[in-house]
């Protein structure tokens, strides 16, 4: 791989097309930042999936091979992260399979209180007290909540958490989380709904 650049790469900030053609060149400095930056969703994505921690790194790895190997053939149709996701995805499906596994995101129908709970947009109506005034009682009862949250998202079912990550919490378009996964946008919405709904049940729970 290449000498690493001396200024060090970024995605935010830095125009995709460029990044995009260092990780093509071989840029050491770029593969480092695109590392950082995607490893850790791309393991929590694949143990969504898997339901195993160390098959998800496994996967994650080769996710990665098959990444640097085709990054040449990116043409930009989607974002980045998208493109990424979608292999890491392929991948894990394709180890659940090999696992003698059967993965679907299909999960249709509504959610019992989900109008309730969210508005057309899919956050929140109401967010919970914890978050409305920062102190630093409550800063240090939000390190411990999160603890909880995060034990929550991994309990969620496979679709859910795969949604919660790509669009919750990678930021990706409606459309390339629906390609990623291979969903419809309206049942993509239910499952983003639902999870959050589990998550918002589970703050008002530890918060009485």
């Amino acid at each position: 791989m290449a000498k690493a650049s001396k200024s060090r790469m970024t995605v935010e900030g830095e125009d995709e097309g460029r990044f995009v053609a260092a990780l093509a060149a071989g840029d050491r400095a770029a593969f480092a930042e695109a590392y950082r930056r995607y490893n850790p969703p791309m393991v929590r994505l694949a143990a969504a999936i898997l339901r195993n921690q160390a098959s998800a790194e496994e996967v994650a790895q080769d996710a990665w091979v098959s990444i640097l190997k085709n990054i040449g053939g990116f043409e930009g149709r989607s974002s980045l992260a998208a493109w990424i996701f979608t292999i890491l995805t392929n991948a894990a499906r394709s180890r659940a399979r090999r696992d003698g596994r059967q993965v679907s995101f299909d999960d249709g129908g509504e959610g019992n209180g989900l109008a309730a709970a969210f508005d057309g947009t899919g956050h929140w109506k109401e967010m919970p007290a914890l978050w409305e005034e920062v102190t630093p009682e409550r800063m240090i009862a939000g390190r411990n909540l999160l603890q909880h949250v995060s034990a929550a998202i991994d309990r969620l079912p496979e679709a859910q958490r795969a949604v919660l990550i790509l669009r919750g919490q990678q930021g990706l378009e409606a459309a390339e989380v629906c390609a990623a996964l291979g969903i419809s946008e309206g049942n993509m919405r239910v499952l983003l709904h639902r999870a959050r709904h589990a998550l918002r049940r589970e703050l008002d729970r530890l918060m009485g």
